[in-house]
C-alpha cells in the first residue's frame, strides 16, 4: 500500500469519523516501521508488553509480533480496560483486556468503537459465565473452571436436585483449591497429616503457614472460620432436599470470597509481601505469572513507575 499524501490522516482518531479514500477505508497506514515506532515510544512496560505479545502469539499462530504499545486505560463500572496497539508481520490488532481479546484494525478501525464493542461482549460473556476462553495460564485455572461450572449449573437449576448438584460442584471446586494451595506452598509431610479430602484440617494447616505469628492472629482466625463455614455450607447444600436458588447463590458467593482471599494470601507469601517498590518506593506494584519459572511456574512483581522486576532472571 502506498503512503498517504499530506492531506490524509495517518491515524484514525476515535473521536471523529474517518475521511479516507474508499480504497483504503478501514485500514491503517504505517509510514514508520515497527522498529522506528518503538524507538519513538516515550515509555515502555516490558512485562505487560510481554504478556500481550504472548497472548497475540497464541491467537495468531502464523504471525510474528513486531511491536506492542499500550494506548489507553479506561474504567467502566469499576472495571479497568487496557487498550493495546499490536503490530505483527502480517496484521495490526487492537488487544483489549478484561477479559483479553483481539480485534483486527482492518475491520475495527475505530478505537472507541472497538472498546465499546469489547465491553459489551465481555458483559455478555460474564452474564453467561462462559470463561472457557481463558487465554492465560494460571495455577488456579482448574479452580476457576469449576467455579464457572457451578455458576452455569446454578443459572439453569430449577428442581432441588439441580441445586444440590451445584453444591456438589462447589465441593469439588473447594477440594481443587485446597490441592492447588498445598502444591504451591510445599507443605512438608508429617506422620499426622490428615486424609486427602479432609478440607477443614488441611486448610487450617495451609493458613497456619500463610498467616503465621501474632501479627496475623486475627486474619488467621477469620480465614479459618470462613473456610470451615464455607465448606460446611456447601456440604449442607449438597444434601438439602429443599435446596433452592437462594441457598445455591449464597453458597457460590461464599466460595468466591474464600477463593479470592486464598489467592491473595498465596500471592503475598510467594512475592515476599512486597507492596512498595524496593527501588523507587512506589506502590504501583503489579503481579504477573510466568510458567517458565522453575520448578512449575511462579508469580513475580513489577513496578509500574520504574520497571523494577522481581523476576528471577532479573536478579
Amino acid at each position: 500500500m502506498s503512503p498517504p499524501d499530506k492531506k490524509k490522516t495517518t491515524r484514525i482518531k476515535a473521536s471523529s469519523p474517518t475521511k479516507k479514500d474508499p480504497k483504503v477505508q478501514g485500514e491503517h497506514i504505517h509510514p514508520l516501521s515497527p522498529e522506528l515506532i518503538a524507538h519513538y515510544s516515550p515509555s515502555s512496560d516490558i512485562d505487560s508488553e510481554k504478556d500481550i505479545a504472548n497472548y497475540v502469539a497464541g491467537q495468531a499462530l502464523d504471525e510474528d509480533v513486531l511491536h506492542v504499545e499500550k494506548l489507553k486505560e479506561e474504567f467502566v463500572l469499576g472495571e479497568k480496560y487496557e487498550v493495546w496497539d499490536v503490530i505483527t508481520d502480517k496484521n495490526r490488532w487492537w488487544v483489549i483486556t478484561n477479559l483479553t481479546n483481539l480485534y483486527s484494525q482492518k475491520y475495527f478501525p475505530s478505537l472507541d468503537y472497538s472498546l465499546s464493542f469489547h465491553i459489551g461482549l465481555m458483559m455478555r460473556l460474564r452474564s453467561r459465565r462462559d470463561k472457557d476462553q481463558s487465554d492465560e495460564y494460571d495455577p488456579f485455572s482448574e479452580v476457576f473452571r469449576r467455579q464457572e461450572q457451578s455458576n452455569s449449573r446454578a443459572e439453569r437449576a430449577i428442581e432441588p436436585e439441580d441445586h444440590q448438584a451445584v453444591g456438589l460442584s462447589l465441593r469439588e471446586c473447594l477440594l481443587t483449591l485446597m490441592t492447588v494451595m498445598r502444591r504451591r506452598i510445599n507443605l512438608m509431610p508429617t506422620p499426622n497429616d490428615p486424609k486427602g479430602a479432609d478440607f477443614i484440617t488441611w486448610f487450617e494447616k495451609i493458613l497456619d503457614h500463610l498467616c503465621p505469628g501474632g501479627s496475623n492472629k486475627q486474619l488467621r482466625h477469620y480465614m479459618k472460620f470462613l473456610s470451615t463455614e464455607t465448606w460446611q455450607l456447601v456440604n449442607w447444600l449438597t444434601h438439602d432436599r429443599d435446596a433452592n436458588s437462594v441457598s445455591s447463590t449464597i453458597s457460590i458467593h461464599a466460595c468466591d470470597t474464600l477463593i479470592g482471599h486464598s489467592i491473595q494470601l498465596l500471592m503475598r507469601e510467594q512475592t515476599k509481601n512486597i507492596v512498595i517498590c524496593p527501588k523507587c518506593n512506589s506502590r504501583s506494584i503489579r503481579s504477573h505469572f510466568d510458567h517458565l519459572i522453575e520448578p512449575d511456574g511462579n508469580y513475580y512483581l513489577t513496578c509500574g513507575s520504574c520497571a523494577w522486576s522481581s523476576h528471577p532472571s532479573k536478579e
